[in-house]
């Protein structure tokens, strides 16, 4: 088999890998390959020839070509993901176990989860209570009154 139909073949096989993922990263090692495969089709090159191709085709694509298309088809201006505790942030729940005054710990339901949690400014919060979350520390949310 020609080296010039394994780099295609690469390419094209990359391409596919790429819808599968995200952030073109498999497309610019494709764009790479295909690069290699053309300096393959030359009568008078090797495989080391190829393989710098691949490399400069590859950096030159990661360099130039995954930015544009991180621009196009990423949008720039949506909100960051929040994952994790994070997620948290501004979720609705309720309390079932009263929260004190002075920061004395009580429980509410968050997202169908118990956490431990404290007031916002140190009010007292009765049972049955919606609060919103204001912050995560460790296991023990910040809590406010719902409005």
């Amino acid at each position: 088999m020609h080296s010039w139909l394994i780099w295609f073949l690469a390419a094209v096989a990359l391409l596919i890998a790429e819808m599968f993922t995200s952030g073109f990263w498999l497309a610019c090692v494709a764009v790479g390959c295909a690069v290699a495969g053309v300096v393959g089709l030359l009568p008078f090159t090797g495989v080391v020839a190829e393989i710098v191709a691949f490399a400069a085709g590859s950096l030159a694509s990661l360099a130039g070509l995954r930015p544009a298309l991180n621009r196009r088809f990423l949008p720039s201006g949506a909100p960051a993901l929040r994952t994790g505790v994070d997620a948290l942030l501004g979720r609705s729940g309720y309390v079932t176990e009263r929260i004190a005054s002075g920061h004395r710990h009580g429980r509410v339901i968050v997202e169908g989860e118990d956490w431990r949690a404290i007031s916002l400014d140190d009010s007292e919060i009765e049972t049955g209570t919606r609060v919103s979350v204001i912050q995560v520390e460790g296991t023990t949310l910040t809590v406010e009154r719902e409005s």
